[in-house]
């Protein structure tokens, strides 16, 4: 009797662990990969494979198998302003498949750049660099072309 006593609670307290880790899965939108990518410099060249890339894994694994997160910092900026006509309507395209474009606060603040010259859907984080660190602490894999 004792013995039923103690493992009733311990089953009780294992299936409710497994229930709410499962919920925070679901809630947290859990995907099999997560990348994200640094552009930190205004050589197209590196700015289309770094596109590249992004598009390239989400054909490779599925875009609802993925998470996608562009970080552009410096004079890799540029890469996300509305005047770069060479990859405006790429970025705004990429979008649709879920690509995040995340511009550095203190870039825009040093160059006294305002949202609004940025690719419509781009989010300004605090800080590139600090994005980037945040991500691969929670277990994003990190790719700098």
């Amino acid at each position: 009797m004792m013995r039923k006593l103690f493992v009733l609670p311990v089953i009780l307290i294992s299936l409710s662990l497994l229930f709410s880790a499962g919920l925070a899965a679901a809630e947290s939108g859990s995907v099999a990969h997560r990348l994200v990518i640094q552009v930190s410099d205004d050589n197209p060249r590196t700015m289309k494979i770094a596109l590249n890339n992004a598009m390239n894994v989400i054909k490779a694994v599925g875009q609802d198998n993925i998470k996608v997160e562009v970080v552009a910092y410096g004079p890799g900026l540029k890469l996300l302003m509305k005047k770069n006509k060479a990859f405006r309507d790429r970025i705004s395209s990429m979008q649709l498949y879920g690509v995040r474009f995340a511009a550095c606060g203190n870039t825009m603040k040093h160059f006294k750049l305002s949202k609004e010259g940025l690719v419509k859907g781009v989010s300004v984080v605090k800080a590139g660099v600090l994005e980037i660190m945040e991500k691969e602490e929670q277990g994003w894999s990190y790719i700098r072309p």
